[in-house]
């Protein structure tokens, strides 16, 4: 099951693969579509949630989803790989179907908090067995296998979900229910834990804990950290201002600071303990890669709302009438009941002599996937003010005519576009990770990153034609930044890891990702809210992620230049194959 030949992997390293594909179908099903789902009204089959409140859960939940892996990856080198992807599934596969029945925020939160734990103990696991799986010789082609197909399911899932919501948004969440129940079928009759972890099962529980923790730091470190993030949380749920959230934290930064002066290096208590840093080199290159995270999960956060509320994609729906009125239909669906109800709703609010803003109203259409230029709208609500001096209500024939004419301003659905990303992985990631293993890891990581920034300042460039092409150029080029970072980011912890300890190690990966995950969601949710609709200046909010993107990039420079040699070895693989 787990070869060590130099380009064998082995039948578990394809099985956690074929896992993964599924895994990843009923993730993206809902996360690529989850900012539009919890933005679109009650009324609309969505939540109804504010920015603001959007921004707070996809930054908390996925924070604790990337950050529990630093011990469900512990446990699971202890129990067993298998025992832990049975539990995943067990508390996923209920968890995914119970979120579409929920509506109000808090349940919401608690529903989506349970798929997150599922996944947490999905992760360090199907990463540990591609590690047991791999070598020195070919552990870059392993991971850039692993992430092709880890791709190859958000490219699918998308997809699919989008034909699932012209249904009806239930059928989203149902879908990737499904998805999680086929991924018993591998776990229960192929799969088999890697040989190496009967090494430790001889381990307590918290033996194994005071190890995860061991790797970073001490529990003073611990403590100063976590204070820091539930103060930030506070701030992105609105309990605190971010000034006060900010001067909050510098307080207890100051205090910790203060205490580790007459702290001793050896107390009874943790508590009394001053701060250690365990791996200093470790955690300041998890901390650095926290930036690319951020910027990276804009494609997901922000773009799908940009595109749906400010990109005009007429282009690429005429592109797509080229393939007839059945690809238009896919890619472009339009729900003409809807947009009936809602001219008639504009009819009678006409007829009430009810102010129309028009910004709101062509924001609150695009919830129906047609952006009707203000202009249009204008001449619509002219034409509705005179009929209605006729007429108490509009009849079939105009309903249907004025339908026609809106579905000139459909759209395209924002999560097909950005499957754009995951399509050019799949084509891709294979070629450029052999490509890659040509040049030093640092190198490669900050390509990718300059490569986002790039992507958002030509964003920034285009505001005044921001049309389809434009927003499919911009996703290619985070999708090439991707290719060239992810991948060699988690290449390097294998490469650090002991193989006893592989998926301990990739759940300290995750923290990145977890800072990464809270960081994005609270940008995403203040900058759209504040800068995009507030000041309709989504190009102060743009220039906010390329900045993020460019400071990452020169503190990786930085990292790099003056770590002594000796560390940089260790922190920063060398190898020709890195």
């Amino acid at each position: 099951m787990y070869s060590n030949h130099k380009t064998g992997f082995g039948n578990s390293f394809y099985i956690a693969n074929l896992m993964e594909i599924f895994e990843r179908l009923a993730w993206y099903g809902f996360f690529a579509v989850s900012s539009i789902y919890m933005t679109t009204p009650k009324s609309q089959g969505g939540v109804g949630f504010s920015d603001i409140e959007r921004g707070a859960i996809q930054g908390i939940i996925p924070f604790f989803l990337y950050l529990l892996p630093v011990l469900t990856g512990a446990l699971g080198d202890r129990i067993g790989y298998k025992k832990m992807f049975i539990i995943s599934f067990a508390i996923m596969a209920p968890s995914y179907f119970f979120l579409g029945q929920v509506k109000d925020f808090w349940p919401f939160f608690i529903v989506l908090s349970l798929v997150a734990l599922g996944a947490a103990c999905f992760k360090p696991v199907v990463v540990g067995t591609i590690a047991h799986s791999t070598n020195d010789q070919n552990r870059g082609l392993g991971f850039g296998i692993f992430y092709t197909m880890v791709n190859v399911g958000g490219f699918l899932g998308p997809l699919i979900a989008g034909a699932m919501r012209a249904v009806s948004w239930d059928a989203v969440f149902m879908m990737s229910a499904a998805w999680i129940l086929l991924n018993f079928v591998p776990v229960l009759f192929f799969y088999k834990n890697p040989p190496s972890l009967k090494k430790q099962n001889d381990k307590s529980l918290r033996e194994t804990i005071h190890e995860a923790q061991s790797v970073l730091g001490n529990g003073r470190f611990a403590l100063v950290l976590f204070v820091s993030i539930v103060l930030l949380m506070c701030a992105g749920v609105e309990w605190l201002t971010y000034p006060q959230a900010f001067l909050a934290i510098m307080i207890w930064l100051i205090l910790n600071t203060v205490w580790n002066l007459v702290a001793k290096e050896c107390e009874a208590s943790w508590w009394q303990e001053k701060i250690k840093v365990s791996n200093p080199k470790f955690a300041i290159y998890l901390a650095i890669l926290t930036g690319f995270w951020t910027v990276y999960n804009q494609l997901f956060y922000t773009i799908p709302l940009f595109i749906r509320d400010f990109v005009d994609t007429k282009d690429l729906v005429q592109f797509l009438s080229i393939f007839g009125q059945g690809a238009v239909d896919f890619f472009a669906f339009v729900d003409e009941e809807k947009i009936a109800a809602a001219l008639v709703g504009l009819f009678n609010d006409i007829k009430l002599n009810n102010a129309v803003d028009f910004e709101t109203l062509r924001l609150e259409w695009v919830h129906l996937k047609v952006n009707v230029p203000i202009s249009e709208l204008e001449n619509l609500v002219k034409e509705l003010g005179l009929i209605s001096n006729n007429t108490s209500e509009l009849n079939s024939i105009q309903i249907e005519e004025y339908i026609s004419h809106l579905l000139e301003f459909r759209q395209v659905n924002p999560e097909y576009l950005i499957n754009l990303d995951f399509a050019a992985i799949i084509l891709l990631q294979i070629f450029v990770s052999l490509l890659c293993q040509k040049f030093k890891s640092i190198y490669v990581l900050i390509a990718g990153l300059i490569i986002i920034a790039a992507a958002f300042v030509f964003l920034i460039g285009s505001q005044n034609n921001m049309v389809g092409w434009v927003i499919t150029i911009v996703i290619l080029l985070i999708a090439l930044g991707e290719m060239l970072t992810s991948p060699k980011s988690q290449e390097y912890v294998a490469s650090i890891a002991p193989k006893e300890q592989a998926a301990l190690y990739m759940g300290y990966y995750f923290v990145s990702m977890a800072l990464g995950f809270l960081f994005a969601g609270f940008l995403s949710g203040w900058s759209y809210a504040n800068l995009a609709i507030g000041q309709n200046k989504p190009e102060l909010m743009w220039s906010l992620f390329a900045a993020i993107a460019g400071v990452t990039s020169i503190a990786l420079w930085c990292f790099n230049r003056y770590s002594k040699s000796e560390a940089a070895e260790q922190m920063i693989p060398i190898r020709n194959d890195t």
